[in-house]
């Protein structure tokens, strides 16, 4: 082998990619207090109940349909536009209503953590 000097490595580096926060407005969550927790909880049960209630809504409108084609087997002779009504409806359109159920969530979810959001600041002041 040949005794070749590699060159020194050198650790290039710049500026901090990331901003610190310069105040945290969660400071009653940060610091543990019973307020925080209470405003927490607050928003833990509400997104529970959020996601509750949409999973409610995707069971009765979704899961339910094949216990209505095998409770009423006429159901499943019915053909709309040329094709069967259980192809219908559960290979085309449960799309849309999963896309639209999951927009609503998304949605209303958002909704409360701003709400959440805008009582820490009050809460603050």
């Amino acid at each position: 082998m040949s005794d070749t000097s590699r060159p020194p490595r050198v650790r290039v580096t710049g500026p901090p990619r990331r901003r610190t926060a310069s105040t945290s407005r969660t400071g009653a969550i940060d610091a543990g207090t019973r307020l925080g927790g209470i405003y927490l909880g607050s928003l833990l049960r509400e997104q529970l109940w959020l996601a509750l209630r949409v999973l409610t809504v995707l069971v009765l409108g979704v899961g339910l349909l094949p216990l209505a084609f095998h409770l009423v087997p006429s159901l499943a002779e019915v053909d709309v536009a040329g094709m069967p009504l259980p192809w219908l409806l559960l290979g085309v359109l449960v799309y849309p209503f999963l896309v639209v159920l999951g927009w609503w969530y998304v949605r209303r979810a958002e909704r409360n953590e701003r709400a959440f959001a805008e009582l820490m600041s009050e809460a603050e002041e």
